[in-house]
């Protein structure tokens, strides 16, 4: 009886490189992540394999050379038309505590002419408001192609475009995360992809530590960028806490400590109710809370284009109070 042993499939190194256990495993180089997501992007895996990358890249977790491979290989894959953004702005993990007053803050800076370009993996866990959910409530348009971007950011400087309309597969991996049970690094990865090159990523990154990777990968890119601890895992500077900056431009990494703004923490709200946003938007409700998360948001973004802090802060008080005028 002849046996013939079966082929191994051409994903399973990379499996084999990241769970060949305490001493055998290693991080995957830069060329070999470009690679194995190629793959996972082109369908030449199989779901098992999926599932496994994952649940080991996440165990591992994930190098800078890592998440710049894997940048690289959907960035190749990318199919944009040449769209002039100011500021990429991710938004995937929702808020729990506090209502998005990031979105204000993109609202106002929109206003006065910064050109933003939003994206996000629709809500995912449960208990969580997403920027997805609220878009219509505060006059945010959802985009659901490159050419509706383009006309969204031309007359308003500001646009929404969900992740599966313009990189499906990723959309595909995040979704999986009621499947295995644990949030992948696909999450992770969503905020580095800057998918239209705009002058400054801003990434936010909850978990101590990831900050640094995050910052890194960007400057392997050759990206200028600033990643912080944002509330909730948005781009959403905490007032009641101090808040690093890692920032790398030109090649180069810095970083900037930002004190609390608030000498007492703020009461987080019974209920988020999104109706309280656009009052406040509007100009119809204080809330103390509110102004300070939404100043300090627009001073991050402007100091990601270059603007030192303090001026950063005193430009974004004046776009904040011209902001119902620009309109």
């Amino acid at each position: 009886m002849n046996l013939v042993t079966p082929p191994e499939h051409p994903f399973a190194q990379f499996v084999r490189i990241l769970g060949k256990g305490k001493r055998g495993a290693r991080n995957l180089t830069r060329e070999e992540a470009r690679e194995a997501m190629g793959m996972l992007l082109d369908d030449k895996v199989e779901d098992t394999q999926l599932g496994a990358f994952l649940m080991l890249l996440r165990h591992k977790e994930e190098s800078a050379e890592e998440m710049a491979g894997f940048t690289d290989a959907i960035r190749a894959r990318l199919q944009v038309p040449a769209i002039d953004v100011d500021i990429d702005w991710p938004t995937y993990a929702g808020k729990k505590r506090h209502l998005p007053w990031y979105l204000l803050a993109a609202k106002a800076l929109a206003a006065s002419g910064v050109r933003i370009l939003m994206h996000g993996g629709g809500p995912h866990t449960a208990g969580r408001l997403y920027t997805e959910q609220v878009l219509e409530q505060l006059d945010i348009p959802l985009c659901r192609h490159w050419q509706e971007v383009g006309s969204a950011l031309q007359q308003g400087n500001l646009a929404f475009i969900p992740l599966g309309d313009w990189m499906p597969p990723l959309q595909r991996m995040i979704d999986l995360r009621n499947t295995l049970g644990l949030r992948s690094p696909i999450h992770s990865l969503a905020r580095i992809l800057n998918p239209l090159s705009a002058r400054c990523g801003l990434q936010s990154i909850f978990h101590p530590g990831y900050q640094a990777v995050h910052r890194e990968a960007s400057r392997l890119l050759g990206d200028t960028a600033i990643v912080i601890k944002g509330e909730g895992g948005e781009i959403e500077v905490n007032p009641d806490a101090t808040n690093h900056l890692h920032g790398t431009a030109n090649g180069i990494n810095w970083d900037e400590e930002w004190p609390a703004l608030s000498a007492q923490r703020h009461v987080k709200p019974e209920t988020l109710d999104v109706a309280h946003l656009q009052a406040f938007w509007r100009g119809e409700a204080e809330d103390s809370y509110a102004r300070l998360a939404v100043l300090s948001t627009m001073a991050l973004a402007l100091r990601g284009l270059g603007t030192p802090r303090e001026a950063a802060f005193a430009e974004a008080q004046q776009r904040w109070d011209n902001r119902l005028q620009s309109n």
